[in-house]
């Protein structure tokens, strides 16, 4: 799928994936813990940590030899995914939570609130500027003229 929305929503896009992931960037790292924080049935959870695994966006640790066990820590990958969640969260807050935000991102230091914006890093102006378009290129390495 040449697509990178429909692409990362193949690793990332089934809820209780990201609601995994979230908890992981939160320190959960064992199965025990995950299970008992969602509340997922145990099935559910193994085929979701395998497939986190496989995409690359966890790392499957062992910490027991006997009896074995293992934990899940966020990869490279799966650290970059936390401004996702974020902006995910503030989206949610703002359009989708009548009575007001229960989970709130707050700045450690000042104990402020901080609400997540995406902007370019090179001029600092936030992507949702009417400026910025996306534009749909040639995958790299195609010739210009689209032939092979």
């Amino acid at each position: 799928m040449a697509c990178p929305i429909a692409r990362s929503l193949e690793r990332v896009g089934e809820w209780w994936s990201m609601l995994i992931l979230r908890d992981a960037l939160r320190g959960t790292t064992r199965f025990d813990d995950f299970q008992a924080g969602l509340g997922i049935a145990p099935n559910m959870l193994s085929r979701r940590l395998k497939a986190l695994v496989a995409a690359g966006l966890l790392e499957k640790r062992r910490y027991s030899d006997r009896p074995p066990r293992y934990e899940y820590v966020p990869t490279e990958c799966g650290r970059d995914f936390r401004p996702v969640l974020q902006t995910l969260l503030a989206w949610g807050n703002r359009h989708f939570a009548p009575d007001g935000p229960r989970v709130r991102i707050v700045d450690t230091e000042t104990g402020e609130t901080a609400e997540p914006i995406v902007v370019d890093r090179r001029t600092g102006r936030p992507l949702s500027d009417p400026v910025f378009r996306t534009v749909y290129g040639r995958p790299a390495g195609q010739p210009q003229d689209g032939t092979a």
